[in-house]
């Protein structure tokens, strides 16, 4: 799992370091070129057996796919890896506390609000852009959670997310071509861009498939939660990109709230299993000394 994680963060890193050739559009061209080809190979999904109600939930999860990627690559290229990722972290945690009405799930909104306001207070250097982009990002990724469930339920195995990732790398390709022939790209650019789409997408999925089969789900979504860590870490790092001591306490405060979520999460939906396997009595029937059992 942190093997995952670091492997996500060190690949928008590497594509960070194209960004001055290629772009961020660019750098994700290749990178959906890269993940379609190997979500082809390892999905092989047979497109033309595909219904009308298949397609549907596909097309928008490659849209989804094509717009989270060049949303957060545009925000790492405006403000930094650590914060672009902190930002985005904000999708699968509205998620997770959507609908939730108990106190503790309050507290993580609160946290989580406290952190995004100490991430995006108004500094001389402040990219409102940047800040916009990263939430864009964090949206989609909500919309890729909900549409890939569903996905899930229509199309048998993972045929449905590499199709999905097969359509958006189609959609990149006059994309891409229009970019690289406007911006020649060098060879360290393209192997950086390469790089990009195996660490961020080849590993992680791999990487992925084996921990889930190890650990239980909440778990890995804990240890998941940790990704903004790495990021500004991998940031700090690879990129230069130094964070203020504020920024580390935004990033904690974003982290907390993810990793309280999935525990909370995790706790209602055991607890619903449990209750689930409970047998209900009838009504009418009484429990012992004839007091009724409700």
């Amino acid at each position: 799992m942190v093997g995952s994680g670091l492997a996500s963060q060190s690949g928008a890193a590497a594509g960070a370091l194209a960004f001055d050739a290629i772009g961020p559009v660019g750098v994700v061209a290749v990178r959906q070129w890269v993940a379609a080809v190997v979500l082809l190979a390892v999905g092989r999904p047979r497109l033309r057996s595909f219904t009308r109600e298949q397609w549907w939930p596909v097309l928008g999860l490659a849209a989804v796919f094509a717009v989270m990627n060049v949303s957060l690559y545009s925000a790492i290229d405006r403000i930094g890896l650590g914060l672009a990722v902190t930002l985005e972290f904000l999708g699968p945690l509205a998620v997770a506390l959507a609908g939730a009405r108990h106190r503790a799930t309050l507290g993580c909104a609160a946290l989580a609000a406290a952190g995004v306001v100490v991430l995006t207070r108004p500094q001389p250097a402040t990219d409102a852009l940047g800040i916009g982009l990263a939430l864009l990002a964090a949206l989609c990724w909500a919309c890729y959670i909900l549409l890939n469930r569903t996905v899930g339920r229509r199309t048998p195995g993972v045929s449905g997310s590499a199709a999905a990732g097969v359509v958006s790398g189609l959609v990149y390709v006059p994309v891409g071509i229009a970019v690289l022939l406007a911006h020649p790209p060098t060879a360290a650019a393209l192997a950086y861009a390469a790089t990009a789409g195996v660490l961020a997408s080849v590993v992680p999925f791999l990487a992925d498939l084996l921990a889930l089969r190890r650990v239980p789900a909440h778990l890995f979504g804990i240890f998941m939660s940790g990704s903004p860590v790495y990021a500004a870490t991998v940031g700090a790092i690879v990129l230069g990109q130094a964070l203020a001591v504020l920024d580390w306490l935004g990033i904690a405060l974003v982290v907390t709230a993810n990793a309280m979520a999935v525990l909370l999460t995790s706790r209602r939906a055991r607890t619903a299993r449990r209750d689930a396997r409970v047998p209900r009595q009838a009504p009418g029937d009484h429990g012992p000394g004839g007091v009724d059992a409700a």
